[in-house]
């Protein structure tokens, strides 16, 4: 591993650094008591070598390749406000990256480069690190950064999700030269959000090309609940919010009829929630057609009447 430069920073004592309110509490107990980071450490992150990137490029997979039109739409978007836009793997690589060409140099010194390791573990509170650690949207604001030499950055991240449940990769959003007050949190989280939605949607579709794909609901964080039927309607694929929706464990094998008539899952279960919104969608494609709802379910009108009895039952 070749290692970047270190710049130098004054720093503020730990008691300085903003501790409540931001969502970060967990990353900062991490920083400190977990990694044992010193904040006033001025090291950016590691860079890998050419040959360690490509690897890291080759682990990705199709994940790396559906990403790409996406990473094209954000840096149109993005470029106007002076973010880069960054693509990494579970580890914290950044594998590819979006950058306008006035803040190239920047983005170089920054490590907002292909080869950077923004690991929590290393480079401590960070949009790439914290979302890999805690596996959820996080925003990073300047002053909310661990270190103290990154206090002058902000990054937006969210996490993608591929065709098994897993999660694959990080997107996200830099800036060196945000705005002090941070207005642009909300507009990256949604961009972000939306663009990894896509890329898990390119991937599940191309895993399942050719299968039934049922959608179970709205959108859960940057994954939307999908569900991939064979031609005996049985459930052989799920996106990482239709399993937690099933009580699915992601990359486990799924091999199950939604509507299986021997099995009548409790109220409150999972699997439950998932029939009904099954059901419903079926029924609303059907306009209220039970018979034609049934056919698209692969049941039969009997045992779809006797499922929408028991779903619509009173818990016990």
């Amino acid at each position: 591993m070749l290692h970047g430069a270190r710049f130098l920073f004054s720093a503020p004592p730990i008691a300085a650094i903003p501790s409540a309110g931001t969502g970060l509490e967990g990353s900062w107990r991490r920083c400190q008591h977990e990694y044992g980071l010193d904040p006033a450490t001025p090291a950016l992150p590691c860079v890998l070598s050419g040959a360690e990137l490509r690897q890291s490029c080759q682990r990705a997979g199709r994940v790396m390749h559906f990403a790409a039109p996406e990473l094209d739409l954000l840096h149109a978007a993005l470029e106007p406000v002076g973010y880069t836009v960054m693509l990494s793997d579970i580890g914290g690589v950044v594998l590819d990256h979006r950058t306008a060409p006035p803040i190239r140099r920047g983005c170089r010194r920054w490590h907002f480069w292909p080869g950077a390791v923004w690991h929590e573990r290393d480079a401590g509170t960070n949009g790439i690190g914290t979302c890999l650690a805690e596996q959820r949207s996080v925003s990073v604001h300047r002053n909310q950064h661990w270190r103290s030499g990154l206090h002058g950055l902000a990054g937006v991240a969210t996490p993608v999700y591929d065709a098994t449940g897993r999660m694959a990769a990080c997107l996200n959003a830099s800036s060196f030269r945000p705005t002090p007050e941070g207005t642009m949190g909300a507009l990256l989280a949604s961009a972000l959000l939306q663009a990894a939605r896509q890329i898990e949607r390119t991937c599940f579709m191309d895993r399942y090309r050719g299968h039934a794909i049922m959608l179970l609901g709205a959108a859960m964080g940057s994954s939307v609940p999908m569900v991939a039927l064979d031609r005996e309607r049985h459930v052989v694929g799920a996106t990482f919010a239709a399993r937690m929706q099933m009580g699915i464990a992601p990359a486990q094998d799924v091999n199950l009829c939604l509507l299986d008539d021997t099995t009548a899952p409790r109220p409150g279960a999972p699997l439950r929630e998932a029939q009904t919104v099954a059901i419903q969608t079926a029924l609303a494609s059907a306009r209220g057609k039970v018979a034609v709802a049934a056919r698209m379910l692969g049941v039969s009108r009997s045992t779809l009447h006797r499922r929408l009895r028991n779903l619509e039952s009173p818990p016990a």
